[in-house]
């Protein structure tokens, strides 16, 4: 039976399933090679931290367009923001230390899904302007061009996903050599 109460209760939060498929997904293709061979990504920690950072600004801004994805969208951000405390400590970062850098990886987020943001609504030249100076560090305007095309690929593939797709991982990233097949 169904109480006429029920809309007041907190929303439920995703499965921590759900949310460790997602970001196992967005982690998994930020680590593909092409990436870092064909598009000049430099694979260092920061760049490998860059190409995440893209990744997941993909996923929530296809989250944010669907009414019902707040919560899921939250989680996943809070998902990252627990993997990058986890990898600090890994790493050896103090525990005075590990807010600081916290706070900059916070930082990092909110400017680059701004310049992103800010870049898809001028034109795919400022996109890849973006790019450019956030993951190829100012230099290969060329790959940052094929990396633009590819995460507007990526964008459209995930608008095609609905709030059911996207929860269950059924969607998928496209490869990154199609980007420079249609380049």
């Amino acid at each position: 039976m169904l109480w006429p109460f029920n809309r007041f209760r907190k929303p439920q939060a995703p499965a921590r399933s759900t949310i460790e498929a997602i970001y196992g997904m967005i982690v998994t293709q930020a680590r593909e090679p092409l990436f870092y061979r064909d598009l000049g990504v430099p694979d260092t920690v920061d760049g490998r931290f860059d190409l995440l950072l893209l990744h997941l600004w993909l996923v929530l801004r296809r989250l944010k367009s669907l009414d019902a994805a707040p919560e899921l969208s939250q989680a996943l951000f809070d998902h990252f923001c627990t993997d990058m405390d986890d990898n600090l400590r890994e790493m050896g970062v103090g525990d005075l230390t590990v807010p600081k850098r916290m706070q900059a990886f916070g930082e990092a987020f909110y400017g680059r899904t701004a310049a992103y943001d800010l870049a898809l609504t001028d034109s795919d030249e400022a996109l890849a302007q973006a790019l450019c100076k956030n993951v190829l560090n100012g230099q290969h305007i060329e790959q940052a061009r094929e990396l633009a095309a590819y995460a507007k690929q990526a964008l459209a593939a995930l608008g095609r996903a609905d709030l059911a797709g996207l929860s269950s991982g059924t969607w998928r990233f496209p490869a990154p050599q199609t980007a420079r097949a249609t380049a």
